[in-house]
């Protein structure tokens, strides 16, 4: 992990000329997701241990510091920033930064501000969301069925989320849901899925499981290849690739049947690497340039060791420079270590 030293001295707003960022293989990179938090009020099997050990909070960027770097993204060519976690609803006083983020749009230095969430908090908070600014967010669900919405999530409330995706329609908020194909969980559900959220006038999109952090069970009991589910779903429904993007790794179809849109995320079987326009920023302000590899950069020593918006900027210049070609997935009986040790919901989702 690469580090920046300087003179210490008080944080102040980003301000330096936008200058676009480019990695070594020409790829602008204009799309920032950051994690706000590692915490989460579910805890679901494919993605971390039921006791999870979580960061001291002490270790975590204050919200002023995660909207001044954010902000310094902003000014070298983000575009679009997406808040992830963990669960981002559960971060106190996270309407503060979402407040603050949302004045980029109204400034018109940013294009979007979104979320990705369990769904778990949207009744508390949607009205405020579309208020500051959000317009689209993703939330994440697996099933349909109550049972084992509990099974897989352990902690969640199934009736919860209903009552957010409820709500965060009447608030205005456009929903695509995120559901991760698992083998002998989910896989003959996707179909009722799909219909559920076209019926709701929700875009739909299947991720396939990701070796990320230790967890109890094998992922390769779980690993369902998105080619498989693709083709059981042609079963139904007629597919037609659409050159549809919303700046995510998602391949979109349209579904004649509903008339809706159904996204397909494959970082197993066909990555999406050759596009990559995006970096992910932790809550201890570790950037990383790939989901899939190990490689980061500490940005919170340079947030706090200088007032000097230039020497930010040259932090995150260099770690730009180091942004690989693509992650080195892989899933197999063989390999029984994840591909890398941090947890998704240490990375953001």
């Amino acid at each position: 992990m690469n580090t920046l030293a300087g003179p210490l001295g008080n944080a102040r707003p980003f301000t330096t000329q936008k200058t676009p960022m480019i990695d070594p293989f020409q790829r602008a990179v204009t799309y920032l997701r950051v994690s706000v938090t590692d915490r989460c009020d579910f805890r679901c099997t494919y993605c971390m241990a039921e006791n999870m050990t979580f960061l001291p909070k002490k270790d975590l960027l204050t919200l002023e510091e995660l909207e001044r770097l954010c902000s310094a993204f902003i000014a070298k060519g983000v575009r679009k920033l997406r808040l992830t976690g963990g669960e981002p609803l559960v971060r106190k006083n996270i309407m503060h930064l979402v407040r603050a983020l949302g004045r980029q749009i109204e400034a018109g230095h940013l294009d979007e501000l979104t979320l990705t969430t369990n769904g778990s908090q949207l009744a508390r908070y949607a009205d405020e969301l579309y208020d500051s600014g959000v317009r689209r967010i993703n939330v994440s669900l697996d099933t349909l069925d109550p049972v084992k919405f509990k099974e897989i999530t352990r902690w969640g409330d199934f009736s919860k989320v209903m009552e957010g995706i409820d709500a965060a329609q009447k608030a205005g908020l456009k929903i695509k849901l995120n559901a991760v194909a698992l083998k002998d969980f989910n896989e003959h559900e996707i179909a009722d899925m799909l219909r559920f959220a076209h019926g709701r006038g929700m875009d739909m999109t299947v991720i396939e499981t990701m070796p990320m952090g230790e967890i109890e069970e094998d992922r390769t009991d779980r690993y369902l290849p998105l080619s498989k589910l693709k083709a059981d779903l042609e079963q139904q429904f007629t597919l037609t690739d659409i050159p549809y993007k919303t700046g995510g790794p998602a391949r979109y179809v349209e579904v004649a049947e509903t008339g809706g849109r159904l996204g397909f995320i494959t970082p197993m079987t066909h990555n999406f690497c050759e596009s990559c326009n995006r970096v992910r920023l932790t809550c201890t302000g570790t950037l990383y340039m790939c989901l899939g590899q190990n490689d980061a950069a500490d940005l919170r020593t340079a947030l706090r060791a200088s007032d000097d918006d230039a020497y930010l900027a040259a932090a995150i210049d260099e770690a730009i420079s180091r942004k690989p070609k693509g992650h080195d997935f892989i899933i197999d009986r063989d390999r029984q270590r994840p591909a890398v040790a941090r947890h998704m919901s240490v990375t953001g989702g």
